[in-house]
């Protein structure tokens, strides 16, 4: 059974966290409506520029703090605006061509949502009391409502929404009515989908089928047989977190099995169930930038001519395509969420370099319909060099990776004509049936017969491993809770501090990091990054060298400090990391 030919099995998503791109306060004063989603109008000129053909956008509705602990569904966050701006940021992006999908939090809600609050209000009398799963007024919690109930992910914070309860079905079934009717959207990410009551699923879809043509249900999955949420009764993708890992691991292990294996395994439940086109990403906002967790930062070119050429649909996480870092840290998806300068960005020629290789990708993609439906076949695989076919209405289009740092010679069989790569510009002859080609070092190439037109563009530049734009800090203002820890305003329990999401832009390439230095010994007992720390500044405000010390000191207190650990902190010299890493502590 083939895919069918609709707007989503062809996109090209651009995912955007809008409460970390626009610096948005961690916690919800429930104040005055401040209009930072109209700050996002620029992106959208951006997204459709750089090839992506819809926006995946939220969580946007009122909430408490990181926006998954919904207070009102119907109504936009007022640390990002209000209906009529959400209105505006839809028509805008339909104005482009940009098709708009936001996130659906239906597993839990918040505490300050009206349901809760009701049955706290209220108790056994409660006209909410079923709402929520396993309430329990014999219970209590950290809150001390004289009561426990469910939650997701062991947080009290998110109170389990009892998805079998006709009332609750229904209610959220009004609320996807009512995001279509208000803002025109296409499609709901459905968050924690996989822990979703599988009937709840299947009225979600009825209703997506009701409310729309082509309206698109996706799912955050993590493990799993995609085949149960994948099908013509409950969702037409999820998230495919198998390739995610296998992207980065096959790169940094120098292993392309682990690619080409999980790409057979993930054919093969296609081939025991529905079509699938999943969503393919290389980072979004609960997991590291894939800039960060490349080893070698040449890969960044091929890990994403596989993320636009493998099957499923690809995904681009905000300010990735500029090659940003973002490094998960304790406590904390601050650094993975970051409000961002568009503007800054695009003028930091290192940045901009990435973002011209994605472009290039994306107006590939969008000119070739086999990346998107053409049959799948593995032509040649070793642990540095991997290459297959997409093949569509009797066209193929050849690619290769080589994640070696030496060239690499490729034999294609079964070709036929003259071949054009399309990245580098070169042109192939096929002899004898079979493509004599050489893939550069680190690098990749996706060929097309001659007859396969596509605007003409300039060769891609390659990217060398010592390209590595940076985030800088900027002035801090509030301090507000870590998001790991977000509470309800009203009754916050006592939480250790940390600043605000910091708008973060590139910068130019920093020179190799330190050498690390001897382990420490008897002639060496306390080997120094600096020779003082200043007490009186900021770790924002201390030099690379200064925040090294700092961090060496604090690891000093917990234990021995190995010659391994010295190293990882000579290695890291970029200011942002090393300030978030100081505050870990």
């Amino acid at each position: 059974m083939a895919l069918p030919r609709t707007w989503y099995n062809e996109a090209i998503f651009y995912h955007i966290y809008p409460l970390g791109l626009t610096g948005a306060p961690k916690q919800n004063p429930y104040g005055e409506v401040e209009h930072r989603l109209n700050t996002l109008l620029p992106w959208i000129s951006h997204i459709k520029d750089i090839g992506c053909t819809a926006i995946y956008i939220g969580p946007l509705f009122e909430s408490v703090g990181h926006g998954y602990e919904t207070t009102d569904y119907k109504k936009v966050d007022s640390r990002l605006g209000d209906n009529e701006d959400l209105r505006n940021f839809v028509s805008e992006s339909h104005k482009q061509g940009l098709r708009v999908i936001l996130d659906g939090v239906f597993n839990h809600t918040g505490r300050d949502f009206f349901a809760f609050k009701d049955i706290k209000q209220n108790r056994e009398n409660s006209a909410c009391k079923d709402w929520y799963c396993n309430v329990n007024f014999w219970g209590n919690n950290e809150y001390n409502d004289g009561f426990s109930y469910a939650n997701w992910g062991g947080y009290n914070l998110l109170a389990k929404l009892n998805q079998r309860n006709p009332a609750v079905r229904d209610y959220i079934c009004d609320v996807i009515r009512f995001w279509v009717q208000e803002f025109d959207i296409d499609g709901i990410r459905l968050d924690a989908a996989d822990v979703l009551d599988f009937d709840f699923m299947q009225a979600l879809r009825r209703t997506a089928d009701e409310v729309k043509p082509d309206f698109w249900l996706m799912g955050e999955v993590i493990h799993g047989d995609y085949n149960r949420w994948v099908n013509s009764n409950t969702l037409h993708s999820v998230t495919n977190y198998h390739l995610h890992k296998a992207l980065y691991s096959g790169h940094n292990d120098h292993n392309y099995f682990e690619i080409a294996h999980t790409v057979k395994r993930l054919n093969d439940m296609t081939a025991n169930g529905s079509p699938m086109q999943l969503y393919n990403f290389t980072d979004n906002h609960d997991v590291e930038r894939i800039y960060t967790k490349l080893n070698n930062k040449a890969h960044f070119l091929p890990t994403h001519i596989l993320l636009y050429t493998l099957p499923g649909v690809p995904s681009l996480y905000y300010g990735s395509e500029f090659g940003i870092e973002g490094r998960k840290e304790k406590h904390s998806d601050d650094s993975l969420r970051p409000c961002l300068s568009l503007e800054e960005l695009q003028q930091n020629p290192t940045a901009a370099s990435f973002a011209s290789i994605i472009s290039r990708l994306g107006k590939i993609r969008r000119h070739l319909p086999a990346l998107s439906y053409g049959d799948y076949k593995e032509v040649l695989l070793t642990n540095r060099q991997y290459a297959f076919a997409r093949t569509l209405d009797g066209h193929t289009v050849f690619v290769c990776v080589n994640n070696d740092d030496n060239a690499s010679s490729f034999t294609l069989r079964n070709a036929d004509g003259t071949f054009t790569g399309l990245l580098h510009g070169t042109q192939v002859c096929a002899e004898n049936g079979n493509l004599h080609i050489t893939v550069p070092a680190n690098s990749g190439e996706i060929f097309v017969s001659a007859d396969a037109q596509l605007p003409a563009e300039k060769p891609m530049q390659p990217i060398t491993p010592a390209v590595r734009p940076e985030t800088k800090p900027q002035p801090q203002e509030v301090k507000t809770p870590s998001a790991a820890e977000k509470q309800p305003v009203s009754e916050q329990p006592q939480v250790q501090q940390e600043a605000k999401p910091q708008p973060t832009t590139p910068t130019p390439p920093v020179q190799a990091a330190p050498a690390a230095k001897p382990k420490a010994d008897a002639n060496n007992p306390t080997p120094d990054f600096c020779d003082s720390v200043p007490t009186d500044k900021t770790y924002e405000e201390m030099t690379v060298e200064q925040l090294q010390q700092v961090i060496f000191e604090k690891m000093k207190k917990n234990g021995p400090v190995t010659e391994r650990m010295y190293k990882d902190i000579a290695d890291n010299i970029w200011h942002n990391s090393l300030v978030n890493w100081a505050k870990s502590f």
